[in-house]
């Protein structure tokens, strides 16, 4: 046996168990790198199939790329200035110009205010009469429903407030009257918002003229005796059965009847003809007045042409004119009244 042979057979042992040694020490380091390493960068996450087992992932087409695609998008439109509510309060009046085709009522619906306010606010300029609107008239709109009253020298709070039966604090607390309320005083000549105030208008009225002993009240007497007498129905005065311009409030107690120049207009019920007058009449322009016999009269203006006669009996129906634009009128209308008993009623109420 060699010397080499001897060794190895004499330190066997020795030699195993340091090899083994050696593996481990260097298996320990090898893991202590690994768990370091593993620890310092995030794991990656376990990607979720998409498909079922089985399917070849490579197989499922992908959409095609469309560049147009790409670029897509909700649009979205830049505003520089803030869009102001259109409801929102104004404390200042603003004027409107007049143009072809308005009434104080329709001008009034679009400032959401009453017909009344804006016809008070412009006595210099439409006499308390809506039928003076003429196209081109500069109008001044209040911003809220009451009298727009130019301050006198004499006037105080207390006696603006009850000439127009209006509260005083309404008009001191009124943010665009810019009241002082630690010294309540108000300039001569200055513009004053009187919220709710309501005045008496000036009315553009014919006279009511009845017959005989009708029963209606009359500030004229006919000389007609006798004659048709209505049954208390009315029936349409003209074809069309809509309003061109003003409805009937309190400023205008009648309505203004769609009609062209020339369009027919009929005896709204049986009666006797107490005025058949050409002329401006108050504004009224050529009219008819029909005393229907019981209480109730009618009154058709702006005619233009008259078609019966003073003292003439008609029946309900009946042809008595053509529409047209005469008197105080901008535009070819049928103006129609009803009264009863001398006072203004809506025509709403007896018309079908």
């Amino acid at each position: 046996m060699s010397k080499l042979s001897s060794f190895f057979e004499k330190y066997r042992f020795s030699v195993i168990s340091w090899a083994v040694t050696v593996i481990l020490v260097a298996g320990m380091i090898f893991g202590a790198l690994m768990w370091k390493k593993s620890v310092s960068l995030p794991q990656a996450l376990v990607p979720i199939p998409t498909t079922s087992p089985g399917r070849n992932i490579s197989q499922i087409p992908m959409p095609a790329l469309d560049r147009q695609a790409v670029f897509e998008s909700i649009g979205r439109e830049i505003q520089i200035k803030t869009n102001v509510p259109a409801d929102k309060p104004r404390y200042e009046p603003e004027d409107y110009r007049v143009v072809r085709g308005d009434s104080i009522f329709a001008i009034a619906e679009s400032f959401k205010l009453k017909p009344e306010t804006i016809l008070w606010a412009n006595y210099d300029v439409l006499q308390d009469d809506p039928h003076s609107l003429k196209p081109g008239q500069i109008l001044k709109i209040p911003p809220t429903d009451g009298i727009y009253y130019q301050w006198k020298e004499n006037d105080t709070l207390d006696s603006v407030a009850s000439e127009f039966r209006a509260s005083v604090d309404d008009i001191l607390n009124y943010p665009g009257n810019d009241i002082d309320l630690t010294n309540p005083k108000v300039d001569s000549g200055s513009w004053v918002m009187v919220p709710g105030g309501q005045r008496e208008f000036v009315q553009w009225l014919v006279p009511t003229i009845a017959k005989g002993a009708s029963g209606t009240s009359s500030t004229n007497q006919s000389a007609c005796a006798g004659g048709a007498v209505g049954s208390g129905g009315f029936t349409w005065p003209a074809n069309d059965h809509f309003l061109s311009g003003n409805d009937y409030w309190s400023g205008h107690l009648g309505i203004d009847i769609a009609d062209g120049e020339g369009g027919p207009v009929y005896a709204a019920d049986s009666g006797v003809v107490t005025m058949a007058q050409g002329g401006y009449n108050y504004g009224y322009g050529n009219v008819i007045q029909i005393d229907h016999g019981n209480g109730y009269s009618t009154v058709y203006a702006h005619l233009s042409n008259i078609g019966v006669g003073v003292c003439q009996s008609v029946s309900a129906g009946q042809w008595i004119g053509a529409a047209g634009n005469t008197g105080n009128s901008e535009g070819a209308h049928l103006h129609f009244e009803v009264r009863q008993n001398g006072g203004f009623i809506n025509p709403w109420f007896v018309l079908p």
